[in-house]
């Protein structure tokens, strides 16, 4: 009996020794400390993206504002406003870093003479990122040229385009109800003919005919007025552009109504190729159905403002691109 205890004695001492030899020492044993490891510590907590197939999708939807700020970049360019003849005509849409809502509108008509010229150049388009630095939404568009597309294929272009704006008014966050127009030249001319027709004058063909074309305030720089008159720059001199289309017809002195908007006219006081009097013959009629109208003579200077003898013109340039400004801010805003 005393070697049964002995032996289960023996075999309790094994069995405690196996345990204590298989439990981990204090130098082995995993110590617990308040630093973080390197993942966390480098890796920052980022929001989580939406997937790309979530994100709306930016085709046909103007941005609100445009990031870069320069008008030498459009927000939008070379966008179809409508199609004549075959000819997809284009635009270029400039917004403002406003989050104003819905934008007035200011748009651009490039000069050439009615037969070359682009919606980036000309003499006005300086005046671009003025107006789309004082909240506006500044379009620029291109129309068809002469010879191979006479006269009116111009007028009916920018008419169009006024159309499309009023048609496209709540995808380009634009109000239909403050749309400006300025340009210089044959630009010149072709606004002063969107200032002062309405649909009787029989421009208004082609898309989006269940909207208005007439424009809430003109700015007109040296442009001609009545081609029945003749001057260099007139309907004699671009019989190519006109094709035997009546003069009178062609001059927006004809067209003069007291329902028109309101014009600012800015004219060099030497200019040779459109002299100033086109300008005062349109100043002339406005007034007279109390159409508020304005001509401001720039001294010294011809035909684009071009400065004459090597004198400063007065106004400067840039105390005319404030006025521009200033108008379509009262005008519009």
């Amino acid at each position: 009996m005393k070697r049964f205890y002995f032996f289960l004695t023996l075999l309790a001492a094994i069995a405690l020794a196996c345990s204590v030899a298989g439990a981990p020492t204090a130098t082995n044993l995993p110590v617990e400390t308040a630093t973080a490891s390197p993942l966390e510590t480098i890796t920052p907590v980022l929001p989580i993206q939406p997937a790309a197939s979530s994100l709306p999708s930016t085709t046909n939807n103007p941005p609100q504002q445009n990031p870069r700020g320069n008008a030498a970049t459009p927000s939008m360019s070379d966008v179809t406003y409508c199609t004549m003849d075959g000819v997809a005509l284009k635009m270029d849409l400039y917004y403002p870093l406003s989050d104003q809502s819905p934008l007035p509108v200011t748009m651009y008509v490039h000069g050439g003479g009615w037969s070359n010229g682009d919606k980036a150049e000309g003499s006005g388009a300086q005046e671009i990122p003025a107006l789309q630095n004082a909240g506006f939404l500044v379009v620029s568009v291109n129309y068809r040229l002469a010879p191979e597309y006479p006269f009116p294929a111009m007028i009916l272009d920018i008419k169009c385009a006024v159309r499309y704006l009023r048609a496209q008014a709540s995808q380009y966050n634009l109000d239909p109800n403050r749309i400006g127009v300025w340009g210089g030249s044959a630009g010149g001319h072709l606004v002063n003919l969107l200032g002062t027709t309405d649909e009787s004058a029989g421009f208004d063909v082609g898309e989006y005919l269940e909207y208005s074309s007439r424009v809430q305030a003109v700015v007109s720089m040296f442009g001609p007025t009545d081609l029945t008159v003749q001057f260099e720059g007139g309907y004699e001199g671009a019989s190519r552009v006109f094709d035997g289309f009546d003069a009178a017809l062609a001059s927006p002195v004809t067209y003069v109504s007291a329902e028109d908007p309101p014009f600012l006219m800015l004219h060099g006081d030497t200019d040779k190729l459109v002299p100033i009097e086109q300008s005062q013959i349109l100043l002339a009629a406005l007034q007279a159905v109390g159409v508020p109208a304005e001509l401001v003579t720039v001294i010294n200077a011809g035909h684009s403002f071009k400065p004459v003898g090597g004198k400063t013109i007065n106004p400067s340039r840039k105390e005319i691109t404030q006025m521009v400004v200033e108008f379509f801010e009262f005008k519009l805003k």
